[in-house]
Protein backbone atom coordinates (compact mmCIF):
# COMPACT_ATOMS: atom_id res chain seq x y z
CA UNK A 1 0.00 0.00 0.00
CA UNK A 2 1.16 3.07 -0.82
CA UNK A 3 1.56 6.08 1.31
CA UNK A 4 -1.16 8.18 -0.78
CA UNK A 5 -4.04 6.28 0.70
CA UNK A 6 -3.17 7.07 4.29
CA UNK A 7 -2.41 10.79 3.22
CA UNK A 8 -4.48 12.99 4.36
CA UNK A 9 -6.91 15.41 2.10
CA UNK A 10 -6.47 19.09 1.56
CA UNK A 11 -8.52 19.79 -1.67
CA UNK A 12 -8.05 23.50 -0.79
CA UNK A 13 -4.53 23.41 -0.42
CA UNK A 14 -3.83 21.62 -3.68
CA UNK A 15 -6.24 23.78 -5.42
CA UNK A 16 -4.25 27.18 -4.50
CA UNK A 17 -0.96 25.79 -5.32
CA UNK A 18 -2.05 24.30 -8.47
CA UNK A 19 -3.34 28.32 -9.03
CA UNK A 20 -0.14 29.27 -7.59
CA UNK A 21 1.59 26.90 -9.98
CA UNK A 22 -0.33 28.17 -13.09
CA UNK A 23 0.40 31.77 -11.66
CA UNK A 24 4.04 31.10 -11.73
CA UNK A 25 4.67 29.26 -15.24
CA UNK A 26 2.38 32.54 -16.94
CA UNK A 27 4.87 35.12 -15.23
CA UNK A 28 7.88 33.15 -16.19
CA UNK A 29 7.36 31.69 -19.25
CA UNK A 30 4.08 33.00 -20.57
CA UNK A 31 0.22 32.22 -20.90
CA UNK A 32 1.30 29.85 -23.27
CA UNK A 33 3.68 27.75 -21.01
CA UNK A 34 0.19 27.06 -19.01
CA UNK A 35 -1.12 23.70 -19.79
CA UNK A 36 -2.61 21.07 -17.92
CA UNK A 37 0.38 19.30 -18.24
CA UNK A 38 2.54 21.55 -16.98
CA UNK A 39 0.82 22.32 -14.57
CA UNK A 40 0.55 19.08 -12.80
CA UNK A 41 3.81 18.20 -13.37
CA UNK A 42 5.43 21.59 -12.09
CA UNK A 43 2.60 21.58 -8.75
CA UNK A 44 3.41 17.21 -8.33
CA UNK A 45 -0.32 16.42 -8.47
CA UNK A 46 -1.55 13.88 -10.95
CA UNK A 47 -3.46 15.06 -13.91
CA UNK A 48 -6.01 13.52 -12.48
CA UNK A 49 -5.99 15.52 -9.29
CA UNK A 50 -6.01 18.49 -11.11
CA UNK A 51 -8.77 17.88 -13.66
CA UNK A 52 -10.99 17.38 -10.33
CA UNK A 53 -10.23 21.03 -9.54
CA UNK A 54 -9.60 22.11 -13.01
CA UNK A 55 -11.32 19.88 -15.83
CA UNK A 56 -9.79 22.55 -18.63
CA UNK A 57 -6.99 25.17 -18.49
CA UNK A 58 -9.95 28.00 -18.93
CA UNK A 59 -11.27 26.67 -15.84
CA UNK A 60 -7.90 26.91 -14.44
CA UNK A 61 -7.53 30.52 -15.50
CA UNK A 62 -10.79 31.43 -14.57
CA UNK A 63 -9.77 29.93 -11.08
CA UNK A 64 -6.88 32.64 -11.12
CA UNK A 65 -8.98 35.62 -12.04
CA UNK A 66 -11.71 34.90 -9.54
CA UNK A 67 -8.97 34.33 -6.45
CA UNK A 68 -7.41 37.68 -7.58
CA UNK A 69 -10.56 39.55 -8.98
CA UNK A 70 -11.53 38.48 -5.01
CA UNK A 71 -8.84 39.88 -3.67
CA UNK A 72 -9.24 43.25 -5.42
CA UNK A 73 -12.84 43.21 -4.18
CA UNK A 74 -11.96 42.79 -0.74
CA UNK A 75 -9.29 45.47 -0.81
CA UNK A 76 -11.03 48.03 -2.90
CA UNK A 77 -13.88 47.53 -0.07
CA UNK A 78 -11.21 47.91 3.03
CA UNK A 79 -9.89 51.59 1.33
CA UNK A 80 -13.75 52.64 0.88
CA UNK A 81 -14.45 51.95 4.69
CA UNK A 82 -11.80 54.55 5.65
CA UNK A 83 -13.11 57.23 3.37
CA UNK A 84 -15.40 59.61 4.97
CA UNK A 85 -15.97 61.35 1.43
CA UNK A 86 -18.77 60.15 -0.49
CA UNK A 87 -18.28 61.64 -4.28
CA UNK A 88 -15.43 59.92 -5.63
CA UNK A 89 -14.80 56.77 -3.17
CA UNK A 90 -14.96 53.60 -4.94
CA UNK A 91 -12.24 55.74 -7.04
CA UNK A 92 -10.22 57.02 -4.51
CA UNK A 93 -9.94 53.57 -3.26
CA UNK A 94 -9.28 51.82 -6.85
CA UNK A 95 -6.51 54.27 -7.17
CA UNK A 96 -5.19 52.85 -3.84
CA UNK A 97 -5.18 49.49 -4.37
CA UNK A 98 -4.18 50.27 -7.76
CA UNK A 99 -0.93 52.16 -6.70
CA UNK A 100 -0.10 49.93 -4.56
CA UNK A 101 -0.10 46.68 -6.45
CA UNK A 102 3.37 46.67 -7.35
CA UNK A 103 4.80 46.65 -3.51
CA UNK A 104 2.12 44.19 -2.40
CA UNK A 105 3.30 40.41 -1.89
CA UNK A 106 1.00 39.90 -4.84
CA UNK A 107 2.00 41.76 -6.82
CA UNK A 108 3.45 39.17 -9.25
CA UNK A 109 -0.38 37.66 -9.11
CA UNK A 110 -1.53 40.68 -10.81
CA UNK A 111 1.25 40.99 -13.47
CA UNK A 112 -0.21 37.50 -14.36
CA UNK A 113 -3.70 38.40 -14.14
CA UNK A 114 -2.77 41.27 -16.63
CA UNK A 115 -0.84 39.28 -18.98
CA UNK A 116 -3.83 36.68 -19.16
CA UNK A 117 -6.38 39.27 -19.66
CA UNK A 118 -4.47 40.51 -22.56
CA UNK A 119 -4.21 37.31 -24.03
CA UNK A 120 -7.35 35.48 -23.45
CA UNK A 121 -10.57 37.11 -24.52
CA UNK A 122 -13.03 35.52 -22.10
CA UNK A 123 -10.92 36.93 -19.29
CA UNK A 124 -11.04 40.30 -21.17
CA UNK A 125 -15.25 39.50 -21.57
CA UNK A 126 -15.25 39.14 -17.73
CA UNK A 127 -12.97 41.90 -16.60
CA UNK A 128 -15.17 43.78 -18.92
CA UNK A 129 -18.13 42.66 -16.98
CA UNK A 130 -16.60 42.99 -13.16
CA UNK A 131 -15.93 47.10 -14.56
CA UNK A 132 -19.60 47.64 -16.18
CA UNK A 133 -21.06 46.09 -12.05
CA UNK A 134 -18.82 48.53 -10.48
CA UNK A 135 -19.39 51.30 -12.49
CA UNK A 136 -23.35 50.99 -12.34
CA UNK A 137 -22.70 49.87 -8.64
CA UNK A 138 -21.48 53.51 -8.02
CA UNK A 139 -22.47 55.42 -10.92
CA UNK A 140 -24.12 57.92 -7.78
CA UNK A 141 -20.75 58.64 -6.62
CA UNK A 142 -17.94 57.97 -8.97
CA UNK A 143 -19.51 58.65 -12.69
CA UNK A 144 -17.92 62.09 -13.29
CA UNK A 145 -15.44 62.87 -15.76
CA UNK A 146 -12.79 63.31 -13.35
CA UNK A 147 -13.27 60.23 -11.13
CA UNK A 148 -13.23 57.99 -14.80
CA UNK A 149 -9.42 59.67 -15.82
CA UNK A 150 -8.54 59.21 -12.87
CA UNK A 151 -9.60 55.38 -12.79
CA UNK A 152 -7.94 55.50 -16.67
CA UNK A 153 -4.84 56.79 -14.99
CA UNK A 154 -4.28 53.89 -12.54
CA UNK A 155 -5.04 51.66 -14.95
CA UNK A 156 -2.00 53.71 -17.46
CA UNK A 157 0.31 53.00 -13.73
CA UNK A 158 -1.07 49.18 -13.60
CA UNK A 159 0.38 49.06 -17.07
CA UNK A 160 3.66 50.65 -16.47
CA UNK A 161 4.24 48.38 -13.42
CA UNK A 162 3.54 45.06 -15.50
CA UNK A 163 5.99 46.20 -18.32
CA UNK A 164 8.45 48.50 -15.95
CA UNK A 165 8.24 51.34 -18.74
CA UNK A 166 8.13 54.36 -16.47
CA UNK A 167 10.76 54.34 -12.63
CA UNK A 168 9.10 56.76 -10.64
CA UNK A 169 10.40 57.07 -7.01
CA UNK A 170 8.38 56.11 -3.77
CA UNK A 171 8.20 60.49 -3.37
CA UNK A 172 6.60 61.10 -7.38
CA UNK A 173 4.29 58.02 -7.41
CA UNK A 174 2.57 59.00 -4.01
CA UNK A 175 2.18 62.76 -5.39
CA UNK A 176 0.66 60.89 -8.64
CA UNK A 177 -1.93 59.49 -6.20
CA UNK A 178 -2.97 62.19 -4.51
CA UNK A 179 -3.16 64.28 -7.47
CA UNK A 180 -5.35 61.62 -8.73
CA UNK A 181 -7.15 61.12 -5.45
CA UNK A 182 -8.03 65.66 -5.12
CA UNK A 183 -9.33 64.92 -9.06
CA UNK A 184 -12.26 62.55 -8.02
CA UNK A 185 -13.21 64.70 -5.21
CA UNK A 186 -14.00 67.45 -7.58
Amino acid sequence: MTNAYHRKKQPERVRQQLLEVAARLSLEQGIGAVTLDAVSQAAGVSKGGLLHHFPNKLALLDGLFDELIARFDRAIKEAMEGDDIERGRFTRAYLTVCFALEAEADGKGWQVLTIALLAEPHLKARWRDWVARRADEFAATDSSPNCLLARFAADGVWLADLLESHELDAATRALVLEELKALSRQ
